[in-house]
């Protein structure tokens, strides 16, 4: 991240916008030594704002650790069991 007085980025500000787009790296902008803001690409803020609606959603968590039960304990499918499934899923039902 790159660290930046307020009279700079004020001073830069379009070419600082244009860059933080372009290669979503973030600004501190900074008053006096102290961090006063952070300029960030609306993609990385959306992308922050959507981790924080799935970090703080009790049933998102609970299923995160059930995943990871699950791959700890290894009850999971390969990649070859799961084309498999995704297959017979596809296929219409047979007459009998």
């Amino acid at each position: 991240m790159t660290v930046m007085p307020f009279t700079d980025a004020r001073n830069r500000l379009s070419e600082l916008i244009e860059e933080v787009e372009r290669t979503h790296e973030r600004v501190e902008i900074t008053r006096h030594g102290h961090p006063v803001a952070v300029l960030i690409s609306p993609d990385d803020l959306a992308a922050l704002e959507e981790t924080l609606d799935v970090l703080s959603s009790p049933e998102a968590m609970q299923q995160l650790a059930e995943s990871r039960a699950a791959i700890a304990t290894g009850d999971v499918l390969d990649a070859d069991q799961l084309a498999s499934l995704m297959a017979q899923r596809n296929e219409p039902p047979t007459d009998q």
